[in-house]
């Protein structure tokens, strides 16, 4: 294998290992967007409950 060879594949595998993480940061990002939401609305549905 010559090292040009052994570049491309070196390359590649970063191109797929950075799309993977992408997509994982990605869904992680909106998971995490969508459960501050949630949360969100239920504390702000409940403090009308709220007595000091």
């Amino acid at each position: 294998m010559s090292e040009n060879e052994a570049a491309y594949r070196s390359m590649k595998f970063s191109a797929v290992v950075n799309i993977v993480m992408g997509v994982i940061v990605m869904l992680t990002g909106i998971t995490g967007g969508i459960l501050l939401f949630i949360s969100a609305g239920k504390l702000l549905n409940g403090k009308s409950r709220i007595i000091f």
